[in-house]
């Protein structure tokens, strides 16, 4: 990985978000509001902004569907060959215990990602009809808020002196409740 290649991956990723988000802001601007202004979600999320339009959302859920499909499975598909390369050079390692240990650093990792882009894939890319509304609000939680706030506990419990800390408040707080 050069500072060449890994600043154009930059820059593309970049410049396809900027595109992705005008695409997607754009669009929706040119529908009709004419109902409620009221959005029966935890944030103002596309797709239940697009169920208080008045005209037809056809194209933007058209657009959400074409631009999110390769935004969700050209990065799972990377990961998933990553993952898959990855398990088979664990698989070769001789000792147990160096095997034991890759596959615990991976697993947390694969974990959080796993989660996150199955609701991603879930509350984007499935028909919307396949979801209740309030399906869709627990998904949409899990991908903003749990993920992100698990993360940092997965990590953190990998540390040793941090594991020994939350062991020891833990058995101090059975102790004191007993």
């Amino acid at each position: 990985m050069t500072i060449s290649f890994s600043s154009k991956l930059s820059a593309m990723c970049w410049l396809l978000g900027i595109f992705v988000s005008f695409i997607v802001t754009v669009t929706p601007s040119e529908l009709n509001f004419c109902g409620p202004n009221i959005i029966d979600h935890l944030f103002c999320d596309l797709v239940p902004l697009l169920e208080l339009s008045c005209s037809d959302p056809f194209i933007v859920h058209l657009e959400v569907y074409i631009m999110g499909t390769p935004i969700v499975i050209i990065p799972t598909t990377i990961i998933v060959m990553s993952y898959t390369n990855i398990v088979t050079t664990v698989l070769r390692i001789p000792s147990t215990t160096g095997r034991q240990k890759a596959f615990s650093t991976c697993s947390s990792h694969l974990i959080v990602v796993s989660m996150y882009y199955w609701t991603i894939f879930s509350v984007y890319i499935l028909p919307t009809k396949v979801l209740t509304l309030s399906m869709s609000k627990i998904l949409s939680l899990l991908y903003t808020v749990f993920t992100p706030f698990i993360n940092p506990i997965i990590y953190s419990l990998r540390n040793k002196d941090i594991k020994k800390a939350v062991q020891e408040t833990f058995y101090k707080h059975i102790i004191n409740v007993n």
